[in-house]
């Protein structure tokens, strides 16, 4: 065989191997996104994560777990579209991040006609809170944590009155928001913000899963099965 001719034979070999591994990649991309729609009884449920850092405009280090809110976003205007997706689980486990982008998470997902449920693993911290309480329905093991406080900014903060109405008026579009979607009041809402003594060197509270259900944020403690139950239970309603 001349060198040409085993050239040419390499290439078609390695260009087969290539097609062999794509279904694998294929496979494994689903998972890479966090993203994934699974079929029960017929049903499709999606199922989407929320962990590490909400990444608003600005692109944290790579370093970082994150969850971009311009990938959720239109997985969520998908997701209501679909016709064969009804139900929809989302799994946080989050230390909050930005607040605005979190807040139109949240905002988006209140606003879903399809059932849609949250269960907080690990922990929903700061902006985390909106998001698990924006679902129809939400779930907290009991190893989970929250944690509820003011409002804070990053970088170079002008020290003039402006400054502070800002603050308190995205305080109050949180405080509306999750009153609104919870069982806990504004004013209850905004003394876990305002505890003093529970935080080193800060204000607020951390709730454990028993503690944010008895506080009225989360609906009730339980798992990937009673969440999935929910939706299964909201999907059989829809079909009679």
């Amino acid at each position: 065989m001349s060198d040409k001719e085993y050239k040419k034979s390499q290439q078609i070999k390695n260009s087969d191997d290539d097609e062999k591994d794509e279904p694998d990649e294929q496979e494994e991309s689903s998972f890479q996104t966090g993203s994934i729609t699974v079929s029960k009884d017929g049903h499709f449920i999606h199922c989407l994560t929320i962990i590490g850092q909400i990444e608003g405009h600005y692109i944290l280090p790579r370093q970082n777990k994150t969850t971009k809110y311009e990938h959720v976003i239109p997985q969520l205007v998908a997701i209501e579209e679909s016709k064969e997706i009804e139900g929809l689980l989302i799994i946080l486990n989050t230390v909050g991040g930005d607040v605005e982008a979190g807040l139109a998470i949240a905002e988006l997902l209140s606003t879903m006609t399809t059932p849609t449920a949250s269960l907080v693993l690990g922990g929903g911290h700061s902006i985390g809170v909106p998001l698990a309480v924006s679902c129809k329905k939400s779930f907290i093991v009991p190893s989970a944590t929250m944690t509820v406080h003011p409002v804070r900014m990053n970088g170079l903060v002008l020290g003039v009155p402006q400054t502070l109405s800002y603050f308190e008026k995205m305080q109050d579009r949180i405080i509306n928001f999750v009153a609104n979607n919870s069982k806990i009041s504004r004013s209850g809402f905004r003394r876990l913000m305002m505890k003093t003594g529970e935080l080193v060197m800060d204000v607020g509270t951390v709730l454990d899963g028993e503690g944010a259900v008895k506080a009225g944020l989360i609906d009730e403690l339980g798992g990937l099965s009673d969440a999935l139950s929910f939706l299964d239970s909201q999907i059989v309603r829809g079909d009679e």
